[in-house]
């Protein structure tokens, strides 16, 4: 037997033996679809940090009934009065039931002028959206709306 023999039949040895716990390693969740409460509490106090959430100057635009759960219309308008010195930095959107619950995130500065964002977004499932907004004083305000998801099917 030659070296040049054994070294390859040793690497492919080698790799035999590893791929099964590779593919073991990278197999995905038993349900990939599913609701992760955990990443949705985890961007929630990630996005808050130590603020107290404020339940005003923050609202919704859109239907309590979406009947396409692929393109749901999403608009969130502060309300609250802007100037150069106090406005938002930071605007995200969370869908407490989706697989991967941030469906966006949104930066402003004072030159924005008004912190207004419509968007379209897939959701899983009947749910809860929550906007929270981080303002340039450290306050942080929030608002939450609850969707029915009705798919029929063609909507999926």
């Amino acid at each position: 037997m030659k070296r040049r023999d054994f070294v390859a039949g040793g690497t492919l040895l080698g790799a035999a033996l590893a791929m099964p716990t590779a593919w073991a390693q990278a197999r995905p969740a038993a349900n990939p679809l599913a609701p992760n409460p955990a990443e949705f509490k985890r961007n929630y106090a990630s996005f808050v940090g130590k603020a107290k959430v404020l339940e005003e100057g923050l609202k919704f635009d859109m239907p309590v009934l979406a009947d396409n759960p692929g393109a749901v219309p999403v608009g969130v308008v502060l309300t609250t009065p802007l100037s150069e010195t106090r406005y938002c930095t930071e605007l995200i959107i969370l869908a407490e039931l989706n697989p991967v619950p941030l469906a966006c995130r949104f930066a402003f500065s004072p030159l924005s002028g008004t912190t207004e964002i419509a968007v379209r977004l897939r959701l899983a499932q009947t749910q809860t959206l929550h906007a929270l907004a981080r303002m340039s004083d450290g306050r942080v305000l929030g608002a939450r709306q609850a969707v029915t998801v009705a798919a029929s099917g063609c909507g999926m």
